[in-house]
C-alpha cells in the first residue's frame, strides 16, 4: 500500500500526519518505509532528529535518488540504497534534502515523472506500506507522488480559506487520475488541529460532510504536546501513547485499509 499525504496549503500537518500515521505502522509490526519529497525536511528531522543535519550531507535520499535518473550507468543504483533506518524499528527513511530545489527544473523537462513510480513498485516486496510526505505546491514532486500512490490523504484544518482551496485540490487530483493514475483514490480528509468546543471548527467539517466529502473520523485534536515530539524528534507513539491525541491518531490509523 502506498500512500502520499498532500496538501497544496502549508502548515495543515502534512509532515506531522505522515510521520506520526507511519510510525503508528511501524509500531504495530508493518515494514514501513516514508519517503520525504519536502526539500524542508520536515518528517526527516522528525524521524531522524540531530542526525538528520549530518544526513543532508552524508546520506544519499530522494534527491540523490532523482539525481540518479538524470544519468545512465550500467551499474544503477538500487532504489534501497536511498534509504536509512530510523531509530524506531520496522521504519525506514527516505530523508529530503534542499538539493530537491536544484533538481526540479532538470527533472520537468527530462520528463522523469513516472521514475518514483517505478522505484516504489521495486520496493513491493520489502515494505508493508510507504508513506510519501510531500511539499505545500503542486509540483514535479508532489505529481510524482500521486502518480506512485494509491491513495491520497488530504489534511485540513478548519478554516474557510482552507475549504475553498480544497476543491481545487480535489481537481488536480482528478486531473492526475484522469492522465497519469486511474488507480488513485481519495481515501478521506484528515481533519486537523480541531477545537471541538469552537463552533466555527464544527460548521466548517460538517459542510464538507454535508457535501458528500469523505471525511475521516476521528478528528486529531489541537495539542502542545504534538509540539513537544517535533522538539524531540519522537513520534506521539513513543513519547505518551496514552496521550488523547496518540489514541487519535491510532484510531485514525486502524481506520484506513492499512490498519486492517
Amino acid at each position: 500500500m502506498r500512500r502520499v499525504v498532500f496538501n497544496q496549503k502549508g502548515g495543515v500537518g502534512k509532515s506531522t500526519i505522515t510521520s506520526n500515521l507511519a510510525a503508528i505502522a511501524a509500531h504495530q509490526g508493518r515494514r514501513t518505509l516514508l519517503v520525504d519529497l519536502d526539500r524542508q525536511g520536515n518528517s526527516s528531522r522528525y524521524l531522524l532528529g540531530a542526525s538528520a543535519d549530518l544526513a543532508d550531507e552524508a546520506t544519499p535520499g530522494s534527491a540523490e535518488f532523482f539525481d540518479s535518473t538524470l544519468k545512465f550507468s550500467i551499474r544503477a543504483p538500487k532504489t534501497s540504497d536511498f534509504i536509512v533506518e530510523t531509530p524506531w524499528e520496522n521504519l525506514h527513511l527516505m530523508p529530503a534534502s534542499p538539493l530537491l530545489d536544484e533538481l526540479h527544473s532538470k527533472l520537468e523537462s527530462r520528463y522523469k515523472i513516472y521514475k518514483l513510480r517505478e522505484a516504489l513498485v521495486e520496493l513491493g516486496a520489502d515494505y508493508d506500506e510507504i508513506w510519501i510526505d510531500t511539499p505545500p505546491s503542486l509540483n514535479f514532486y508532489t505529481r510524482s507522488a500521486l502518480i506512485a500512490a494509491d491513495t491520497c490523504l488530504i489534511p485540513f484544518d478548519c478554516d474557510e480559506f482552507a475549504r475553498r482551496a480544497l476543491y481545487e485540490l480535489l481537481d488536480n487530483v482528478k486531473e492526475i487520475q484522469a492522465d497519469h493514475n486511474a488507480e488513485l483514490a481519495v481515501e478521506g480528509i484528515i481533519v486537523n488541529q480541531f477545537q471541538a468546543r469552537a463552533a466555527l471548527p464544527q460548521r466548517t467539517v460538517q459542510a464538507l460532510i454535508d457535501e458528500g466529502l469523505p471525511v475521516l473520523a476521528p478528528y486529531l485534536s489541537a495539542s502542545v504536546k504534538v509540539k513537544e515530539s517535533h522538539e524531540l524528534a519522537r513520534p506521539m507513539i513513543h513519547l505518551d501513547p496514552r496521550h488523547k491525541l496518540t489514541q487519535e491518531f491510532v484510531a485514525l490509523y486502524q481506520g484506513l485499509g492499512a490498519g486492517k
